[in-house]
């Protein structure tokens, strides 16, 4: 599969906070960064966009345990679990995309609660490649609006990975995404 100009790699949530040794760690979250790391230098040498999501919450965000949410704090604005995982090394004219900067919104997806659909359709751009963290939370769910934005849509599944609260969640998620006519993809089968 060939790359060009109106592709578009998307980099969901690849941040401290979830991968090991953050508030919210998914296993394999360091592999996910390495791997993206280098499929944005090939995307770059190819012309195409490069869109990177970040979880930007206040301290107080309605998904945190202490309002009644699900989650534990992760991603508080300025703090280092929301920085990018160290092995990211995102090339000159990524474009970063903050989602859930309002309390109220959880924002799983990277187009919810963002310009990143403004970005793309500006950009011309056709075809979606997504990866990061985690597979069966903001993975799904920008995969999800993405297909019903009409997007042609690729999940690289191997550079992904999941929570799994119940053990088959990633798997779940990943039937969810071709259900909603995504494809998936491994890395190795881009070529710049």
């Amino acid at each position: 599969m060939k790359l060009n100009e109106t592709d578009a790699l998307i980099i969901v949530d690849v941040q401290n906070d979830f991968c090991p040794g953050g508030s919210l760690p998914v296993e394999g979250g360091d592999d996910v960064a390495t791997a993206l790391s280098g499929m944005a230098l090939q995307f770059r040498i190819k012309g195409a966009r490069i869109f990177a999501t970040q979880d930007w919450h206040p301290e107080n965000h309605s998904s945190f345990a202490a309002q009644g949410g699900p989650w534990p704090p992760h991603c508080v604005q300025g703090s280092h679990g929301a920085e990018f995982h160290a092995n990211m090394r995102l090339p000159i004219g990524t474009s970063i995309v903050r989602k859930g900067a309002d309390k109220a919104i959880d924002a799983y997806s990277g187009i919810l609660d963002s310009n990143l659909e403004e970005q793309l359709r500006r950009a011309g751009v056709q075809r979606l490649f997504v990866g990061g963290l985690a597979t069966d939370y903001c993975v799904l769910n920008t995969v999800l609006d993405a297909r019903k934005l009409g997007f042609e849509t690729f999940l690289i599944q191997d550079a992904t990975a999941a929570v799994n609260v119940e053990p088959e969640d990633g798997e779940k998620a990943v039937q969810k995404m071709r259900d909603s006519g995504a494809a998936t993809v491994t890395a190795g089968e881009i070529k710049a």
